[in-house]
């Protein structure tokens, strides 16, 4: 049983949906990060960055009890404790999917994320930086929108952890004043991964 240190962000949700995707059984901690749980003693010795997801698997590649944090991380993880064809064996599949997978990592999350923040959060209206992070966020959604084009998922053919990562924050396009009726390739991939049982059970998770 695995214990998942959550709460009900986009990159939580990556952590649920992929315990659920891979079918194994999870016990959900909620760690509620408005209340300032993340900065506890007792989360900081699972996480030292005080930041969610953080997985601890009493049963780790060695057998032992592994902890895992930051989400791309407990994605690979997972999908190679299980053997989840989410992340391709052969060799160029599986560059495929990583370089997708940090393009998430490294683009969509931080700008997103940043987005939302100045458009909701902020406690104090600063044009500027809504603008630099809402246009950065639609350029990303046009990189995104042009590869989905010609493929029916990130990396290719088959669904990934690429997508499993991507998915959270996209759902969440009204919190970047996007319409993805502007992105017809994004809105048919994430219309589609939306009508999966395991991503419709891991978006509810905490509940």
């Amino acid at each position: 049983m695995i214990d998942l240190y959550t709460w009900s962000t986009p990159n939580g949700y990556k952590a649920s949906i992929m315990l659920e995707e891979v079918g194994l059984a999870y016990t959900a901690h909620p760690i509620d990060i408005l209340g300032g749980a993340q900065r506890t003693p007792e989360y900081i010795a699972i996480n030292p960055n005080s930041k969610i997801p953080a997985i601890v698997d009493p049963e780790g590649p060695d057998g032992k009890p592994i902890t895992v944090f930051e989400s791309g991380a407990i994605l690979i993880y997972l999908a190679e404790k299980t053997g989840s064809d989410l992340l391709p064996a052969d060799a160029r599949g599986r560059y495929e999917v990583l370089q997708w997978l940090m393009f998430q990592m490294g683009g969509v999350g931080p700008m997103f994320g940043q987005c939302h923040h100045f458009m909701r959060f902020a406690p104090e209206d600063i044009p500027y930086a809504k603008k630099r992070y809402g246009d950065e966020t639609k350029r990303l959604y046009g990189v995104l929108d042009a590869r989905l084009q010609n493929n029916a998922y990130m990396a290719g053919d088959a669904y990934s952890i690429a997508d499993v990562a991507t998915f959270p924050w996209v759902s969440r396009c009204d919190w970047q004043d996007v319409s993805l009726d502007h992105y017809p390739n994004v809105k048919r991939w994430f219309d589609a991964i939306a009508q999966r049982p395991a991503v419709q059970k891991g978006m509810k998770v905490p509940k």
